[in-house]
């Protein structure tokens, strides 16, 4: 069992960085881990190889300087001491006690070797982040089919893309930068399929407008794929993927209002690598552990409940980033320092930000917020995406449970939600724990509400050492 220090960040993503920067410049002892190998998260991910030049250029530009201060601030804090860093520790469970948290980590910095290591607080920020949502289509399991952030990722660690013809489908922003970094590291993007139309921002064009540098960004990512001629078709979405031992092709159809495909409107177009991506569902698996309320996000899925200084309705407990619903990482940095705020006022820390900047910073949280909001409202899960599953099409991957097997237990009554749906069928009990199928076996067990995950005691796979080891406390850094 480790030392107790003041407080532990869990994530090392934009959310973490802030947080842990604004604690430590507050006075407070932080340790801050991560399951990658270096602070950075999804957004700011590294190259593996830091010589490669393609690497280093997939690197994301935006934010770059932001990046580089918490980097810096980081660093002086752990020549002081007052900062440990765990990079490459995967948080297992986290128990709350009189005290304050503890927190289990798996050490993965000397693999194959593993042992748990226990961190000590009286205050827990979580900033775990989101994963990829996916919604499952006959031929999804075919090698080839990868999630967008999956293609993203690879072009960030090692700067290469996964395939020579690639077609990207889902909904979102998100999928153009993607699209225009595959484009520009030589990748023939023959398609974006995004699922909705134009006019579902003019539904809501406020707060589009009041973000100049958003149209900005987007009209660079729009002239990379100009440049490149890379076709963006609306309205339309993968409903097959087609080959025999890896993807060859997909076909793509129109969509009529609620998301079912137009008759007569499909196409054909040969692929040997697919992205899609429907957004991103918050990772609460910590949080939920702790007892953490959870509240509507807007985009089909739950994510922490907190009030404006980032508190969550736990004591001592606080969110910050995609964990409280997906927004970019301009809104995870602030959500970050607020909650670091929080915690040095409650905690009776001498060093806070004065009233003005502290004011200014949640403005601009409310900002981006309102944007994140506007952005899942342009881009919701089509209602009618059950409608391209045939019975045979897998659904959870890992146990084989199909659409047919999940429609049969919610058709009987027997299942009314995914977690009894997955006492039925095993649906979700297989390495990814849900992760992969989670959102898609609650959509089509209880559609149109949105999804919070089932509480699981071990967050990530472990070995029965680690499980068993006494809690080590983390190396003293040399």
């Amino acid at each position: 069992m480790s030392e107790p220090g003041d407080l532990v960040v869990v994530g090392a993503g934009p959310a973490g960085m802030a947080a842990a920067a604004t604690a430590l410049h507050g006075g407070l002892r932080v340790t801050l881990l991560d399951a990658g190998p270096e602070p950075g998260g999804q957004f700011w991910r590294r190259p593996v190889r830091a010589a490669d030049p393609a690497a280093r250029a997939a690197h994301p530009r935006r934010g770059r300087r932001t990046y580089r201060a918490l980097c810096a601030a980081l660093s002086a804090h752990r020549r002081t001491g007052r900062l440990t860093l765990l990079t490459d520790h995967h948080a297992w469970t986290a128990t709350r006690g009189e005290d304050g948290f503890t927190v289990h980590a798996v050490d993965r910095s000397r693999a194959p070797e593993e042992t748990d290591v226990a961190l000590r607080a009286p205050a827990l920020l979580v900033a775990t982040g989101a994963y990829d949502r996916q919604l499952p289509f006959p031929g999804w399991d075919l090698p080839g089919v990868l999630t967008a952030g999956g293609l993203q990722a690879l072009l960030k660690g090692g700067g290469v893309p996964a395939g020579a013809r690639v077609v990207l489908g889902g909904t979102g922003p998100f999928l153009l930068p993607v699209a225009a970094a595959l484009a520009t590291r030589g990748a023939e993007v023959a398609a974006v399929c995004e699922a909705s139309g134009p006019s579902a921002w003019l539904r809501r064009p406020g707060p589009l407008l009041r973000r100049p540098a958003r149209w900005a960004e987007a009209a660079g990512y729009a002239a990379v794929l100009a440049r490149h001629r890379v076709p963006v078709r609306t309205r339309t979405a993968i409903t097959a993927a087609e080959g025999t031992g890896r993807v060859a092709a997909v076909r793509t159809a129109l969509l009529d209002a609620d998301g079912s495909p137009l008759p007569g409107s499909e196409r054909r177009i040969a692929a040997d690598t697919v992205g899609v991506g429907w957004g991103f569902v918050p990772q609460l698996d910590l949080l939920v552990t702790l007892g953490c309320p959870l509240a509507d996000a807007g985009d089909g899925s739950m994510a922490a409940a907190v009030d404006g200084g980032q508190r969550t309705g736990v004591p001592g407990l606080y969110a910050a980033g995609e964990a409280c619903g997906v927004g970019g990482a301009a809104l995870a940095v602030g959500e970050g320092r607020l909650a670091a705020v929080s915690v040095l006022a409650d905690l009776g820390a001498p060093g806070r930000p004065n009233p003005r900047r502290l004011a200014a910073e949640r403005a601009a949280v409310a900002g981006h917020r309102a944007f994140a909001r506007a952005v899942a409202g342009a881009h919701p899960v089509p209602p009618g995406w059950s409608s391209w599953l045939t019975d045979d099409t897998p659904v959870c991957r890992c146990e084989e449970v199909t659409a047919g097997a999940v429609r049969s237990v919610c058709a009987d009554g027997s299942a009314a939600d995914h977690r009894q749906v997955k006492q039925l069928t095993r649906a979700g009990m297989g390495w990814c724990q849900g992760r992969m199928c989670g959102p898609a076996v609650h959509g089509l067990a209880a559609p149109g509400q949105p999804y919070a995950p089932a509480e699981r005691l071990i967050a990530t796979p472990l070995t029965l050492g680690a499980l068993a080891g006494p809690g080590e406390p983390p190396p003293v850094p040399s």
